[in-house]
């Protein structure tokens, strides 16, 4: 770890950490759960960003490292700094690294183009946990034709993950649809008086259809995550 520490001003190393002085990275986290530790840019500046991607790049030289919830400024540096860095402007997202093996199939699936931003992080999430995103946009139930037509797609793969803001109705339509593992991810999309997504949390935690689990609002990272590794363990490779 000392050769990761090169390059940077007031660095500590210790088993498993690497101390930025700005963050402490926990470098074991790989090899302890299978994937490395993701930077979360809310809050953070655009060089703390650019900082601790560079780093865990270092230290996981064969995976892709990702950072969410990046803002405008950080994406720009992002691109300056890091060499074959990948933002996504809508996610608010930035891959950085060599992508290794993927295992499993995850449909990720949104109701409307208002979703789109949680649906990419969601998408770059499974990509970077190691399976394979099939990303199926604007399917809401307002419009029922448009899943049905995609049904068959979204049951191919190993796990769903159901985007909806609104009333969420498309998590507990796709639970009677397919038969795979499914995570809801409520939005905070919606008119009125939406109380900034409880309304989509609330419907997606009291849905009738069997077999839907829901995380936070808006937490398109955290479905990511739980479908990837849902999916990269189903035993097959992906396409």
């Amino acid at each position: 770890m000392e050769q990761m520490a090169a390059g940077y001003k007031n660095v500590s190393t210790a088993a498993g950490e690497l101390d930025l002085g700005f963050a402490r990275l926990d470098v074991d986290r790989a090899a302890r759960t299978g994937d490395p530790e993701v930077v979360f840019g809310a809050g953070k500046t655009p060089e703390q960003v650019v900082g601790a991607m560079r780093a865990l790049t270092l230290a996981h030289p064969d995976r892709l490292v990702l950072a969410t919830r990046l803002s405008d400024e950080a994406k720009k540096l992002c691109r300056t700094e890091l060499s074959g860095v990948e933002v996504d402007d809508i996610g608010r997202t930035a891959t950085l690294g060599r992508p290794g093996p993927s295992r499993g199939r995850v449909a990720v699936v949104c109701a409307g183009t208002a979703d789109l931003p949680v649906l990419r992080e969601c998408a770059a999430t499974v990509t970077v946990f190691g399976s394979y995103a099939d990303e199926i946009v604007d399917v809401g139930v307002a419009g029922l034709h448009r899943l049905l037509a995609q049904r068959d797609r979204i049951a191919a793969c190993d796990v769903v993950v159901a985007v909806a803001g609104m009333e969420a109705a498309l998590p507990s339509v796709l639970g009677g649809l397919v038969g795979v593992p499914l995570i809801a991810v409520p939005t905070s999309v919606g008119y009125g008086w939406h109380l900034d997504g409880l309304t989509a949390w609330l419907a997606t935690l009291n849905s009738c259809a069997p077999g839907v689990l829901s995380v936070n609002v808006d937490n398109g990272f955290g479905a990511g995550v739980a479908a990837a590794r849902i999916a990269r363990n189903a035993g097959r490779p992906a396409e």
